[in-house]
């Protein structure tokens, strides 16, 4: 292999984290898409039917008393993080079946058809719509968190980005130091190139 061939290839292979984190980081910079992709989900609430006095409570440090088409929820946060109780007992709320999780996704994402279109399945407690975007229900704090191919495509341009390529957690970082070391190898021959075409006066 002569001389020449072999810098074209070594100069391929420097610029490539180069041109992928220029492409990647214009995407970042424009974010076409981010407002549907992570668009932030919420259970419908409605007004309260009746108005409860709740006992006082030391370990509770935030409460939030709210209904929802299943009915009143209590949500309540202490030492161990966020509790879904029964207004009515002050006992665990049971997490909802099927039936019951369907119906509260189907009532949030009635809001916007375009993006979720309808619910079609229940896998493993996840809802998947007719427009491929997989929502899941966080009981403790009543809250859904949806991905659609958008987000799932978005998440790996920032993998791509930060040079992810192949899922492997050490093998990943190897290749982000190579990568790094990479750009600052070409940062240091380009400005050593600049500065001799500057410095050299014509014959």
């Amino acid at each position: 292999m002569n001389h020449r061939k072999y810098h074209r290839i070594v100069g391929i292979i420097m610029l490539t984290p180069l041109i992928t984190w220029a492409l990647t980081g214009m995407f970042f910079l424009v974010q076409p898409g981010y407002g549907a992709a992570y668009e932030m989900l919420s259970p419908r609430t409605y007004p309260l039917t009746e108005v409860r006095t709740l006992p006082a409570a030391q370990e509770w440090t935030e409460f939030r008393y709210l209904r929802t088409i299943l009915g009143e929820h209590l949500l309540v946060r202490g030492e161990q993080g966020w509790r879904h109780l029964d207004p009515g007992t002050l006992e665990e709320f049971p997490a909802p079946q099927e039936q019951a999780v369907r119906s509260l996704v189907i009532d949030a994402i009635a809001r916007n058809p375009q993006r979720y279109g309808e619910v079609e399945t229940f896998v493993d407690g996840e809802v998947r719509t007719s427009t491929g975007v997989n929502i899941t229900l966080d009981w403790n704090t009543l809250s859904l968190r949806q991905m659609g191919n958008d987000t799932r495509w978005i998440d790996q341009l920032y993998q791509i980005h930060y040079l992810q390529w192949t899922g492997i957690r050490v093998l990943d970082k190897v290749l982000g130091v190579v990568g790094l070391f990479l750009l600052v190898l070409m940062t240091i021959t380009g400005f050593r190139l600049a500065f001799r075409i500057s410095t050299t006066t014509p014959d």
